[in-house]
């Protein structure tokens, strides 16, 4: 049995952190100077940028998000204006994986070295990072993990001479074009998984959240925290499993896309067929490492481009199938929408010649197997909804969606 401990209290230095927050200031500050005297010198020559007769600043920067194939586990590269941010090293068996694909980019900083919490399919690859390359930030969550993976990596932190930063939640630090925001841990509780340090990644209009293995009571956490958890992609909790990804934030995030991380064919059924019906009930698009491998996302502050489609596979890891397969919104292989208005136009002719005034009525997306309360429940398209009476939709085979109902 593993017992956890806060360290809060035994591991807090006030002065070691007042330290290292200087040093970041200076870091960022160095930075923002540099940036400022380009600007001074583009505005100084002359430079007019494009659609204006103004002298203006480029605006936007790029991000890219690497989800690496890093099999039951998770690991997560962020690369930004010479910046590199890593969440997560996967497990053991992953390590030297991890290592060389941060080579290949071209990495030999790690500015931001995230810990969501001390399991070792999220600890393990860290540990060969911190002796692969400079480090300048470790965060993590505070508490102990009973493990030697744990005192491997608090040696291979201190071996850089630095400490596990615990920030509260609401903390915001500057990364490349953007920022990100600690979302949680609110508390440290005796289950590992309930401390997991999760972040939302923003650049310019778009953002990322990542999760680690967050429960639902972590997620409950974030969803009355008042902070905004709106994102277009979000890193799915826990590999999928049936004890993240709650409705409710699921309904606070509303994702456009949803990214698993999983291995294939894994002991746990990763992912679970509740997880992955509430994915497709809300019409979140999905890409999973353990059908795609390494998914990369390009982020220009305004549109995200991803190395690949996604496969919206929402079968279970153990093979079941959720009662939906495919997105609300129409996404499936081709365009469909003639077929589906004169459907949608037959369907209505029919309601309209029965005498349905006294029974309820529901409505039916273009695509999906579920009848909805409203017209516009998760990413379902409006346009194309039609009302029917909710007897006839179930004789048709439809179930009710148990998001809005």
């Amino acid at each position: 049995m593993r017992i956890y401990y806060n360290s809060k209290e035994a591991a807090d230095s006030g002065a070691y952190g007042e330290k290292y927050e200087r040093r970041n200031k200076m870091k960022h500050l160095r930075k923002q100077i540099a940036g400022y005297l380009l600007t001074l010198i583009l505005i100084m020559a002359g430079i007019v940028f494009p659609g204006s007769g103004e002298k203006v600043l480029a605006s936007g920067g790029s991000m890219t998000v690497h989800f690496l194939d890093v099999g039951q586990g998770l690991s997560i590269l962020v690369q930004s204006e010479g910046q590199n941010l890593l969440y997560d090293g996967g497990p053991r068996s992953a390590s030297s994986y991890v290592v060389s694909y941060l080579q290949e980019q071209n990495v030999s900083e790690i500015d931001y070295l995230i810990s969501s919490h001390y399991d070792e399919d999220h600890v393990s690859g860290l540990i060969g990072c911190l002796n692969a390359f400079q480090v300048d930030n470790v965060i993590g969550a505070d508490y102990i993990h009973d493990s030697s993976l744990y005192g491997s990596f608090m040696d291979a932190v201190a071996a850089h001479g630095l400490e596990v930063q615990h920030p509260a939640v609401g903390a915001e630090y500057t990364f490349g074009s953007g920022k990100f925001t600690i979302l949680s841990p609110k508390e440290i509780s005796k289950e590992s998984n309930a401390n997991s340090v999760a972040i939302k990644l923003k650049n310019g209009e778009n953002s990322f959240i990542f999760t680690g293995d967050a429960d639902f009571n972590c997620e409950a956490d974030m969803v009355n925290s008042g902070l905004d958890l709106s994102c277009d992609v979000l890193s799915v909790g826990h590999h999928g499993s049936a004890t993240s990804t709650s409705w409710d934030f699921l309904q606070a995030t509303v994702p456009e896309f949803a990214v698993i991380s999983c291995g294939v064919g894994n002991m746990y059924g990763h992912p679970h067929a509740d997880t992955m019906e509430k994915l497709s009930d809300m019409g979140i698009q999905v890409y999973r490492s353990d059908e795609q491998g390494t998914i990369v996302a390009s982020s220009d502050g305004s549109a995200i481009t991803w190395s690949a489609d996604p496969c919206n596979d929402y079968t279970s890891g153990d093979g079941e199938t959720a009662a939906q397969s495919e997105g609300e919104n129409g996404f499936t292989a081709e365009d469909n929408s003639g077929t589906d208005a004169a459907a949608a136009s037959e369907k209505s002719e029919q309601i309209a010649a029965a005498d349905d005034s006294q029974e309820e009525m529901v409505w039916i997306s273009a695509t999906g197997s579920k009848y909805h309360s409203i017209p516009d429940c998760g990413n379902m398209n409006p346009d194309k909804a039609y009302q029917e009476p909710v007897s006839q939709a179930e004789s048709q085979g439809y179930e009710a969606c148990k998001k809005c109902f």
